[in-house]
């Protein structure tokens, strides 16, 4: 993982004495850096009865709570919640070579096999910056099929897409002015106040974690998590109410309109 102090808050910290009954969380795409955050958040919140995460290779860990699960392990994990993170490899070392990376175009088939297992709640996330995104990878989740995942039955399933990545892969793969014009606007992201900017991978991990926490309780349905939500969240340093307000369709004094250039 990361962040030592995420680690060390999540061997320390007692286990909550909530009503219900604590999820058993699976997160694949575990391995790059949105994922590893997702796992931490995930340990530190310490609101699991375990986190499996899904692996390639043979991977061994101290962490107490998380287990390296091959493809094949996953309905002895018998996970009810599953968390499936789209994006890019890390090279930094070969440790992130033992996590699975799911594909955008696997989405549909993966679903189904989460759904065989007994998954009952799904989140699927979308990283924060997609103009930083590997063309393929971009492109993958411009046609995400939402509605063939959305067609399995999931009790609960929420989206956390980006708003950019489907008009980032089109002007990417367009013709040489889209292209340049894209390759413009980019450079602007230098220029855009802090606030305007995406939001940071932490942020997102947060909100993510809290969702396969909390969805499990929520009103069934499929949900869209809108990029306001993200960005009002990076406000606060506590995201765990502002989620489980739009969860349950209250109103969202945080979310504020951002302003555009």
């Amino acid at each position: 993982m990361n962040d030592p102090a995420l680690a060390l808050a999540a061997a320390a910290r007692p286990l909550p004495r909530a009503g219900g009954v604590m999820p058993r969380v699976l997160v694949l795409g575990g391995g790059g850096a949105l994922g590893a955050r997702v796992v931490e958040r995930l340990l530190a919140g310490r609101r699991c009865q375990a986190v499996g995460v899904w692996t390639v290779q043979p991977l061994r860990t101290a962490l107490r709570g998380l287990e390296p699960l091959a493809e094949t392990d996953f309905a002895r994990f018998h996970p009810d919640t599953a968390v499936v993170v789209f994006d890019r490899a890390r090279h930094a070392n070969g440790r992130e070579a033992a996590f699975g990376h799911p594909q955008p175009a696997d989405l549909p088939a993966l679903a189904m096999q989460l759904r065989q297992v007994g998954v009952t709640s799904l989140v699927v996330v979308v990283p924060h910056a997609p103009g930083l995104l590997p063309q393929a990878l971009k492109a993958g989740l411009a046609t995400l099929d939402e509605g063939a995942v959305a067609a399995l039955g999931f009790a609960h399933l929420v989206f956390m897409r980006s708003a950019q990545a489907g008009a980032a892969a089109s002007a990417a793969a367009g013709p040489a002015p889209a292209r340049l014009a894209s390759w413009l606007i980019g450079q602007l992201h230098w220029m855009v106040p802090q606030g305007d900017q995406p939001v940071r991978s932490d942020t997102v991990a947060r909100v993510a974690a809290r969702l396969a926490v909390a969805l499990p309780q929520a009103a069934p349905g499929t949900r869209v998590l809108p990029p306001e939500v993200l960005w009002a969240a990076a406000q606060q340093p506590q995201a765990d109410a502002l989620v489980d307000d739009w969860l349950a369709g209250r109103p969202l004094s945080a979310v504020n309109a951002r302003r555009r250039w």
